[in-house]
């Protein structure tokens, strides 16, 4: 492969494409991800109504396997199919994962995740590599050109939000899911137009006699791992299935052990030579692992933080604002209103509340709750309409809507949380048709009509008695049929994609003023970024104390604070892991070693999840510490090993 001469403002021409093709797979990857742990565990707008460490583990095992599968995705390239081939074929994959779950049903959302994952282990390692691939080795461009892709992926993310978020409150969690599948065929469009310019960043599949076909990597790494995964979660799930630790989440853990044992043993299969950049490397997949732990608890433990402990009755555009349904209001602080008491309609049974916020409920259950509220209206729609049907005052009527089907067609499902409190989920046969959907509403003394929303005596209580016993007087109550607005959560997930987009050329500008006076290695960079990241951590300890234990509701500032902060550590690592890789493994292994970072990396993702289901176990301020804790451990770890990093990093040059 010869790097392309031709430039644009001193980059190859290459790069403008794999900049947008990037950001429209990261738009579609966001817009999908920003609501995924929402929708999981939602019971108050249609959503799945899973328990909340339940929840929290599909996120934590969707990104793991998402950057898991890289590992193999890079061989694939490296040995078989090449980097645009291998691109090419993710993004179509991960297309049709996008429109599966945007199909109604637990089946088609978990096909969904699967085929996503599958599609991104070709396409996310590869096209990195391909961003390498357009420089000359010892190019002092290359770490410039990974901040400017960096830039692409995060202006997509910060797109995603605003259009996850509107797209949900105007037509709901499935058609997020469309929205998104349509965001990665523009990708795909982009690349195929794109073909011919990226020649130069693509290779001929190579292999070295001495290096491990792919046969042998899946009979003796992934097999094994397969293996011991799973019989670690059988052995777990039969004699400690309640410990902390779910026995889904300690056979990935235990069967990851065989893929670890190979990237430790990896730099003693090649030359003497090749040898001290493939040792730097492991280091550099630590503090990757570390830090992606901790930034990707933005869809996990900082969504839950805004969804449950920030006040968001915040001035937006009414596209990104929803009504604060009653679990706002649990905590939410003396000057904001409460809905009016006949809104609320009030039902003994909390698995009918749940069935109700599923959108989803049998024809006894209907006949049930007409009879003890005779004064109840029902507001009928076409059972087979989508909010995409309605505009103005008709879809904010449809969001209250629920669909009604015949006995015996809904099962609710007992489970519990990860406190052991009961919850339930209603559960319909796949492709059940339903008999009617409709409203439950409510006359004003004037003759208005409103919808109303169920809840069991406890909510109720919580949202007025518990009010009058906090504060010493009855709570301001709005009229009847309004709502407060409050942005959605998912919407503070923008912040670290805004800020990287902000601070990207002003880290660029920093570090070019630095250099000309002081050289500041790539190592030392990613050093700083682990030490932002404890402070971002201690930050949200802050927070915590300032919440009083969850008390209460605390500003949305903490969280700017917090990803202003993080997104500056983020500079200093995810990018220059990225150019480190492609400095430091061989050409004939960069897709394989690129594999290795987002191994790395689906480990700390991993425990996103992890820590995000046991975050309410934990007092906030204990929750933060801890994994501040753990960020200053990798960060003195980082900083002892420099001399030999920066020598390992200064003998390839």
């Amino acid at each position: 492969m010869v790097a392309d001469e031709k430039k644009i403002f001193g980059h190859p021409r290459g790069l403008p494409w794999l900049f947008f093709i990037e950001m429209w797979e990261r738009l579609a990857f966001y817009t999908m991800l920003n609501v995924l742990l929402l929708y999981a565990k939602d019971f108050e707008r249609g959503g799945l109504a899973l328990p909340s460490g339940q929840a929290n583990e599909i996120y934590g095992f969707y990104l793991a396997f998402v950057y898991f599968t890289p590992f193999v995705g890079g061989i694939l390239a490296d040995r078989m199919l090449g980097y645009r081939r291998s691109v090419l074929i993710g993004g179509l994959v991960m297309a049709g994962g996008l429109i599966a779950m945007s199909v109604p049903g637990t089946t088609f959302f978990y096909s969904g995740l699967v085929l996503l994952v599958l599609g991104n282990g070709l396409f996310k390692p590869n096209i990195s590599v391909m961003v390498g691939n357009l420089y000359a080795a010892g190019d002092p461009k290359r770490d410039s050109g990974f901040n400017i892709f960096y830039m692409g992926i995060n202006i997509g993310a910060f797109l995603a939000s605003f259009l996850s978020s509107g797209i949900r409150n105007t037509y709901g969690w499935l058609m997020v899911f469309r929205v998104a599948g349509f965001g990665l065929i523009l990708g795909v469009i982009i690349l195929l137009l794109g073909w011919k310019v990226l020649a130069h960043a693509d290779r001929q599949p190579e292999k070295d006699p001495n290096d491990a076909g792919f046969g042998a990597v899946a009979g003796k790494i992934l097999m094994p791992a397969l293996v011991v995964g799973v019989i670690t979660y059988v052995i777990a799930n039969k004699f400690i299935p309640d410990f902390a630790v779910t026995p889904a989440t300690m056979g990935f853990i235990i069967g990851m052990i065989p893929v670890i044992i190979y990237f430790i043993r990896l730099p003693r299969t090649v030359s003497d030579k090749e040898r001290p950049g493939m040792f730097a490397l492991l280091p550099i997949y630590v503090a990757g692992g570390t830090f992606f732990m901790v930034l990707h608890l933005n869809g996990s433990a900082m969504t839950q933080w805004a969804a449950d402990d920030t006040a968001r009755d915040i001035a937006a555009p009414a596209a990104f604002q929803q009504d604060a349904l009653p679990t706002y209001y649990k905590n939410a602080g003396e000057d904001v209103p409460r809905p009016a008491e006949a809104n609320l309609v009030v039902v003994e049974d909390p698995a009918v509340v749940r069935m109700f916020g599923q959108k989803r409920m049998d024809e006894q259950t209907l006949a049930q709750i007409t009879a003890r509220y005779p004064e109840l209206e029902l507001r009928d729609f076409d059972p087979k309409a989508q909010a995409t049907d309605f505009s103005g005052e008709e879809a904010a009527l449809f969001q209250f809507a629920t669909a009604i089907y015949a006995d015996g067609k809904v099962e609710v499902v007992e489970e519990k949380d990860a406190h052991g409190v009961p919850s339930y989920s209603a559960k319909i046969p796949e492709r059940e048709p339903a008999l009617r959907r409709v409203a439950f509403m409510r006359k004003t003394p004037g003759g208005e009509v409103f919808p109303t929303y169920l809840v069991t005596q406890d909510s109720f209580d919580e949202i007025y008695s518990g009010y009058e016993a906090r504060f010493g007087h009855p709570p301001e109550q709005l009229e009847p049929g309004k709502w407060l607005p409050v942005i959605n959560p998912e919407l503070f997930q923008s912040l670290n994609a805004l800020f990287v987009v902000a601070f990207t050329p002003l880290i660029v500008l920093l570090f070019g003023w630095i250099s000309a006076r002081k050289n500041v290695t790539t190592a030392q960079k990613v050093f700083y970024g682990l030490c932002l990241t404890t402070v971002s951590l201690l930050l949200m300890a802050l927070a915590g104390l300032a919440s009083d234990g969850g008390a209460m509701r605390v500003s949305g500032w903490w969280l700017v604070g917090f990803y202003a902060i993080i997104t500056a550590g983020e500079l200093l690592i995810s990018p220059m892991g990225l150019s480190l890789v492609t400095k430091l493994a061989p050409k004939r292994l960069v897709g394989l070693a690129m594999g290795g970072w987002f191994l790395a990396t689906a480990f700390g993702n991993k425990f996103s999840g992890f820590f995000g289901g046991i975050q309410h176990m934990m007092s906030p301020v204990a929750f933060f510490l801890v994994l501040a804790g753990l960020a200053a451990a990798v960060a003195v770890f980082i900083r002892l090993l420099l001399p030999k990093l920066d020598a390992a990093i200064e003998g390839l040059s």
